[in-house]
Parts: structure tokens; C-alpha cells; sequence
């Protein structure tokens, strides 16, 4: 009884501390992904901005809870220009000293100009796989996989095996209420450049809600062959 009782008690700690094991990726860009600044691998368990202050010198604003500059490189209330921060694709929805690390997410900050009527860009393609495998705030959507043409239904399976999809299927079957959707689009192949680059993502601005993203054929072929075509992009394929 003895031996059970420790058992349990050891299953219990380690299932209330469990986001604390494990790591979390840090990306630090500027302009929108087009400049990498730095790359890291940060303990999970960390908040966002404890993460971010471990891997690179930091200068903040508002008791601590705004980045101001990160190794030297500050926003500017005149330009506009900021720091903003994702999440696994999603633009946080609180504080970067609220926001704790789950084991596999990736934090991205990026360092980039803004229009003062349309500051926010809920979501962004440039951590794909993500959001598909690890969601937001430790909670994973299901995903489904949905394809126009069914010529391209093998590309489309392709697709649903790097995001654990739950189901691949025809664009007339009804997409599961809250789940995250990848799309392909349109019918034959596309050979513009526009469709072998076109990678949108949509959430409603809602960082906790489901995510849809949409591609079309040739883009989801490349991406198949290379999923890391996206990293760092806001949208598009390189």
C-alpha cells in the first residue's frame, strides 16, 4: 500500500507540472519575417516574456508588461513601429508576462511598422505546422483537410498527415463546428506564381478560436515536399 501511495503521488506531481517539462522555440525577426534577429530553444513552463528575456537583453515599458527593445533594436510611438508577439501563428491575446510556454510552442516576436486604423494581424502562416499541432494556450483544435478538385485528393491526404488531420475529404463535406480547416483551393492546376505562392490564414481575430488556412494546389504540393516554406512569412510561400 505503501509503494502505491508514493506511485500515485509521483503520477500526480508529474501531471500538475507537466507544461513545465519539455522546450519551447523562440524566433526574434524583423519586417515582418523578413529579417531573422535570432533563434532558440527556451525552457516551457516560462512565460513569454521570461523566455524572451533569458535568450536576448530586453528593455520594457508599462511596469514590465510592454517590450520596448530587444538587443537594441526599439519600437517608436512616432513611426509607428512595435514589437508584436504570436503564439504557434496566433497574436496573443494578453501580456507576454501572462502568456506561460507549453512544451512545442513556438514564440515569435517580430519587431515591425503598423497602421494605426488596422494595428492587428490576428495570425500568421509563418509557424506552420502550427497552430494545427499545438494550438494556443495548451489547447489543440481538431483539424480537418478539405480539397476543391479531386485530382489533387492525394495532395490533400499528404497534407492531413503532417497536421494530424481528423478527416480528408471533398469540399462538400461540412467542416466540424471549432475546427481548425486547411484548404485547397480552386480547380487544375494553377501554374502562376500567385498559386504556387498563395498561403492566407484567418481566425476571425479571435486568438482561441479555430483557424482556417487556404492554399492552392501547387502551393500545397511545395508545401508537402517542404513544409518550412512558410517560416517566417505573415503569408505566402517563399
Amino acid at each position: 500500500m505503501r509503494r502505491l501511495a508514493v506511485l500515485l503521488l509521483v503520477a500526480t506531481l508529474a501531471g500538475c507540472g507537466g507544461q513545465r517539462h519539455g522546450t519551447a522555440t523562440l524566433w526574434v525577426t524583423r519586417d515582418q519575417g523578413r529579417t531573422v534577429v535570432l533563434t532558440a530553444t527556451v525552457p516551457a513552463g516560462e512565460t513569454a516574456m521570461q523566455a524572451l528575456a533569458r535568450k536576448a537583453k530586453i528593455e520594457t515599458r508599462y511596469g514590465g508588461r510592454f517590450v520596448q527593445s530587444v538587443n537594441g533594436l526599439s519600437g517608436s510611438a512616432s513611426g509607428p513601429r512595435d514589437w508584436f508577439y504570436y503564439v504557434n501563428g496566433i497574436e496573443a491575446d494578453r501580456g507576454a508576462a501572462e502568456y506561460r510556454l507549453r512544451p512545442g510552442d513556438v514564440e515569435w516576436w517580430d519587431l515591425r511598422s503598423w497602421d494605426p486604423h488596422h494595428p492587428d494581424v490576428p495570425i500568421v502562416v509563418g509557424a506552420f505546422l502550427e497552430p494545427f499541432l499545438h494550438g494556443y494556450d495548451g489547447k489543440a483544435r481538431p483539424t480537418v483537410v478539405r480539397y476543391d478538385d479531386p485530382a489533387y485528393a492525394e495532395t490533400a491526404r499528404a497534407l492531413g498527415r503532417i497536421v494530424r488531420a481528423r478527416s480528408v475529404a471533398p469540399s462538400a463535406v461540412p467542416v466540424p463546428k471549432g475546427s481548425n480547416l486547411l484548404h485547397v483551393e480552386g480547380h487544375g492546376r494553377c501554374r502562376t506564381d500567385f498559386c504556387r505562392h498563395f498561403f492566407y490564414a484567418s481566425n476571425g481575430g479571435d486568438a482561441t478560436g479555430p483557424a482556417t488556412f487556404e492554399l492552392f494546389p501547387g502551393g500545397a504540393e511545395r508545401l508537402v515536399r517542404d513544409p518550412a516554406l512558410a517560416r517566417f512569412h505573415y503569408g505566402g510561400l517563399r
